[in-house]
């Protein structure tokens, strides 16, 4: 599994993790397998939110004798990101996770709550040991200079943000951005949530080429192609080890100039939207 640096943390993180959104869906002991089977084949960034419905406490059971192993990031809802509430939350979610920190905490996207005090709030979570490092999601540029002018450099761990073959709008700024400044980019929904390129397709022919020549499947392809960039990461949700399996295999595949070039011909990128998509 290829790792890479997360932020100004130290500790290397795997380029493929393992998402949490809607996992609580599934049948729980299916979901627990797979959680730890992507653990055992590398993918040690364990991604959730208190918005996750039951996904925190499914990630304590899945994961409870394995903590030092797993990069563990959690996310404070908009309207829990004053001062006070945002250490509350996050005291909520260390306590449905049983663990007694976090290696990253995000603020899930922008709501009312001046960004400063968030900031403040976590850098407080900060010194106390309850979180070793935050960032932010759904951020554009706009809100990102502003972040990096409260915050000050190397503070900002992450920027987490839709991105998957058919949806490139981040590649125009936001990408850019964070490499400049030390910011990891984390691909949340990198297959599409639900919307994978049919094989018919001009898209799905392409990655089927593709995988064809690597011996790797589609999917496989779609996840080495977002993170070929030594700032991407992404974090693939599975419900079933298999799953875990087929998407940790990714993160040893690397592709070629010429394989690149198609596929970014294949799904073009696109004008840049006004406004940061989002799911």
């Amino acid at each position: 599994m290829r790792t890479g640096a997360f932020g100004s943390n130290p500790r290397p993180v795997s380029v493929v993790g393992q998402g949490t959104w809607m996992l609580d869906d599934a049948r729980r002991p299916q979901a627990i397998e797979a959680l730890r089977r992507g653990l055992d084949a590398g993918m040690g960034h364990v991604d959730t939110a208190e918005m996750y419905g039951e996904a925190e406490p499914l990630v304590a059971e899945a994961l409870a004798d394995r903590r030092d192993e797993i990069f563990l990031v959690s996310k404070a809802l908009p309207q829990n990101a004053s001062l006070a509430r945002a250490i509350a939350a996050c005291e909520r979610s260390l306590k449905r996770l049983k663990t007694d920190r976090l290696d990253c905490y995000l603020l899930h996207w922008r709501g009312s709550i001046p960004l400063a005090e968030t900031i403040e709030a976590f850098e407080r979570l900060v010194t106390d040991g309850k979180i070793l490092s935050w960032g932010v999601s759904n951020f554009d540029v706009d809100d990102l200079d502003e972040a990096l002018a409260i915050a000050g450099p190397g503070r900002i761990a992450c920027n987490q943000v839709l991105y998957h073959l058919e949806e490139r709008a981040i590649e125009h700024a936001v990408v850019p951005w964070c490499e400049r400044h030390g910011v990891t980019v984390v691909a949340y929904s990198p297959f599409g949530s639900g919307a994978f390129p049919v094989a018919n397709s001009r898209g799905g022919e392409a990655l089927a080429g593709v995988a064809t020549e690597v011996g790797a499947t589609p999917r496989q392809v779609a996840l080495a192609f977002l993170t070929r960039r030594p700032g991407v990461v992404a974090i693939p949700k599975a419900s079933s080890a298999a799953h875990a399996l087929d998407n940790a295999a990714a993160g040893d595949l690397a592709l070629s100039d010429a394989q690149v070039a198609r596929l970014d011909e294949a799904f073009p990128r696109g004008p840049r939207p006004r406004h940061l998509p989002m799911i």
